[in-house]
């Protein structure tokens, strides 16, 4: 009930509503965009194949069924979030790139179109892989030097469209309501869910097991809200202090260390990682020099066994939850943050003493949180396996990113309304 009444009161407050408007008109521009299809697609051949290959299937889930149509924005934004994977990892290997990001907003707005530049050549590259694969199984009537006009138009076509999401992306980041990409994803998912409901209707006649999915969706939503909302509070008293003239009382408060601050972060990254051996092999898998091809087939072979593939999402999903936590929430700067206004932890020496407690603190529930985000991301697709439901291996990923999504912007919505109550209070 909370969730409905934040959405009420949002949309009764002129500037939230404008927000949360702003978004809506940005889901239905890429929806729109989504149904403008590239020239010379054999749409029949198209629709066979992406019945029998998982791998297209999970890039569709990017694309938001944009590779489904073979539409503008058939890419999505997977070369994007391959370009903030490396910007990152850059961020933490190079002393000028990890200066800059200390740098406040300049440093921020610096990276972000490093990551922009970035993203262009990963499109590319994406694009004509895509293509090249397409036209190998007959969906493309033509692609190459030998009609270089359409090649040309197709690799400006689907790099545009990635661009042109992008950009979608970061207008809802910045004017709307959320994180513009993770909304991107989920818009698709949403867009996609009849379809998706209609196939496993059609395909599965047992009602055993259709019962036994909606059960375990319903389980694997709670799971996600109850782990997305826990949260370890550390006590912090602050102690009287002068400044100047005037004496400030001490107080107590808390830090919010959540069990999974990465939110879906992780699942994104895992599934671009994931996608990117498979996807480079699969062009290869015709080569004409044998060594290749045979290297090809086994990759491919290799993300096709549901054991090796389940375990190394798993891996992928618990170190990325890892890694996104590290990078969001340093210790060291908490602890010398506390220390500047009076602050300590009760029973806990200020300054490295706090960073250490902070750190060993955030280690132990972010396993937790790590585990658990990693369970719950292979469980459906293992159900999947056995079930034989192959519509559920797409449908725990997507339940992942949609309630994760949801969950943190109903958060941001509630952050900002408790904001502008307290702000009518000051008046």
């Amino acid at each position: 009930m909370g969730m409905f009444t934040a959405l009420i009161d949002s949309m009764r407050t002129p500037d939230l509503r404008n927000k949360i408007l702003f978004t809506l008109g940005m889901i239905v521009v890429f929806r729109f965009l989504a149904h403008v299809p590239l020239p010379g697609v054999n749409e029949a051949q198209l629709q066979t194949l992406l019945q029998n290959n998982q791998l297209l299937n999970l890039l569709d889930l990017f694309s938001g069924g944009g590779l489904a149509r073979f539409s503008i924005v058939a890419l999505g934004v997977n070369p994007y979030i391959n370009a903030s994977i490396i910007m990152t990892l850059l961020n933490q290997t190079i002393p000028a790139l990890e200066r800059l990001s200390k740098e406040g907003e300049y440093g921020r707005n610096r990276i972000n179109q490093y990551t922009r530049i970035l993203t262009v050549p990963l499109a590319l590259l994406q694009g004509i892989g895509v293509a090249v694969f397409m036209q190998r199984q007959g969906v493309l009537n033509a692609f190459g030097p030998s009609d270089l006009t359409l090649t040309l138009s197709l690799l400006a076509s689907l790099t545009a469209g990635t661009i042109i999401l992008m950009w979608l992306g970061e207008l809802i980041s910045e004017r709307g309501i959320g994180n513009g990409i993770s909304f991107i994803i989920f818009a698709g998912i949403v867009g996609r869910l009849p379809n998706t409901v209609q196939q496993t209707l059609q395909v599965q006649q047992n009602y055993i097991a259709l019962a036994a999915i909606a059960v375990i969706a319903i389980l694997v939503i709670a799971a996600i809200i109850f782990i997305q909302e826990g949260q370890r509070r550390i006590p912090v008293q602050y102690a009287k202090r002068v400044r100047g003239t005037r004496m400030y009382s001490g107080g107590s408060t808390f830090i919010p260390l959540r069990v999974n601050s990465a939110g879906v972060i992780p699942i994104i990254f895992a599934i671009s990682i994931l996608l990117l051996p498979s996807q480079v092999a699969q062009y290869f898998t015709t080569s004409e020099t044998e060594w290749v091809r045979n290297l090809s087939t086994g990759i491919v072979g290799f993300f096709q066994n549901p054991i090796w593939y389940n375990s190394l999402y798993f891996l992928l999903v618990v170190a990325f939850t890892f890694f996104y936590t590290a990078f969001t929430f340093v210790p060291n700067d908490v602890a010398d943050n506390i220390k500047r206004y009076g602050g300590f932890i009760p029973g806990i020496r200020p300054g490295r003493p706090t960073a250490e407690f902070l750190g060993r603190v955030v280690t132990r529930i972010t396993i937790a949180g790590a585990l658990f985000l990693g369970i719950v991301a292979v469980m459906p697709t293992l159900i999947g396996d056995i079930t034989q439901v192959q519509t559920l291996r797409l449908g725990g990923t997507s339940i992942l990113i949609v309630v994760g999504v949801v969950v943190e912007t109903m958060k941001q919505l509630e952050a900002q309304l408790l904001q502008r109550s307290y702000e009518g209070f000051i008046r």
